[in-house]
């Protein structure tokens, strides 16, 4: 999964990310990766992982992985070309979801590109540069279509839902808010709007506020009811915070949180947040050689779940053999789970649930 950042100068953007790419650093399951000065490769923590290996001992521990990418910044006009607009609308094409880092802190050193903090105001500049980098597309796609259809009468309701969109879209409303029924929806999903794109909206606050009840926060709220309306998620984050432990080991850092009462830092909130946007859940392998965390899409059946792990597992696959890691961890050890009947075999029908330790059979 690729996760792409963006906001406006001065938000605290390039603070968090900093943070985030520290924190990958930092782990000691998944050694951090710059792939780019922009982009950073960090581990999902999952203490099932941390569990599994105390039962098997293995050679290698491996634990699912995101991709977050610092986007180029952007100006009024990005859409038109203004700035880095270009770069930055060709970068969000590229992520699976976005994390909107919203400014909601005061501090008259660091200079708003408007004057004053105003998170609704900005929440609009950004989502309103890919609405109209939506409308060009979307109106090009109008046209290519309304010409075919002149031959092929049957283009005609994706000629008026293309229509229903474009009107959505110049009321200045986000793509993932259109609503289409399913065929629509296959329809929407053939053409690269950014508007359309799950997003989390980071609200940065300061340390003093970020410990305070939040329901009476004016910037807070603010991102929370704009996030309401769309049917987006909003995370209250404070990237000072993030930035100050994430070159803490593991034991200093949850001393630290528990100091300041949070049970887990806003990067691993913002991960799980991210996988519960995008429907994401992790499966489990493990043995002497590895455990490992398989990263799958909900709904996902046995076979397409083995070929994550080799495109023969799913060619070849016979059945799959299944414990849920709960019931694993309360039985002590697979030959007790078999003792007691509470491993499944499954067949090529079988969907995929979060936290299921699986061993595939397979043969070509």
């Amino acid at each position: 999964m690729k996760l792409g950042m963006v906001g406006l100068p001065n938000v605290g953007k390039s603070t968090l990310f900093n943070a985030v790419t520290n924190a990958g650093a930092q782990s000691a399951n998944y050694p951090f990766c710059t792939i780019e000065p922009n982009v950073g490769i960090v581990s999902v923590p999952d203490p099932r992982l941390d569990a599994l290996a105390e039962m098997h001992h293995p050679d290698k521990l491996t634990p699912a992985t995101l991709e977050f990418v610092d986007i180029a910044g952007l100006v009024k006009g990005a859409s038109k070309g203004e700035g880095l607009g270009n770069k930055f609308l060709s970068n969000i094409r590229e992520v699976d979801a976005i994390v909107h880092v919203v400014r909601c802190f005061e501090d008259g050193e660091i200079i708003h590109v408007d004057g004053e903090i105003g998170p609704k105001r900005d929440i609009e500049t950004i989502n309103l540069e890919l609405v109209f980098s939506d409308l060009d597309i979307v109106e090009r796609r109008i046209d290519r279509v309304s010409k075919a259809a002149k031959g092929d009468k049957k283009l005609m309701p994706e000629l008026e839902m293309l229509q229903r969109l474009k009107a959505w879209l110049e009321e200045g409303n986000s793509a993932r808010g259109f609503a289409c029924d399913h065929g629509e929806q296959e329809i929407m999903a053939d053409i690269p709007l950014l508007s359309a794109k799950p997003v989390i909206y980071a609200a940065n606050l300061s340390e003093q506020d970020f410990q305070q009840p939040l329901e009476s926060h004016p910037f807070y709220t603010q991102v929370a009811e704009i996030a309401a309306a769309e049917k987006a998620q909003v995370l209250p984050i404070c990237a000072r915070l993030e930035e100050e432990i994430s070159d803490l080991d593991p034991e200093e850092k949850k001393l630290f949180l528990a100091d300041v009462g949070l049970a887990q830092s806003g990067l691993d909130r913002m991960i799980q947040s991210s996988y519960a946007l995008l429907g994401q859940i992790s499966y489990l392998t493990a043995g002497k050689q590895e455990v490992r965390a398989w990263t799958i899409t909900k709904g996902t059946k046995a076979p397409q779940a083995a070929g994550k792990i080799h495109t023969d597992f799913e060619r070849g696959f016979i059945r799959a053999e299944i414990v849920s890691f709960d019931d694993l961890m309360a039985c002590g050890s697979m030959n007790a789970a078999k003792e007691k009947g509470l491993v499944r075999l499954e067949g090529k029908e079988y969907v995929m649930q979060d936290g299921d330790v699986v061993l595939f059979r397979f043969n070509v």
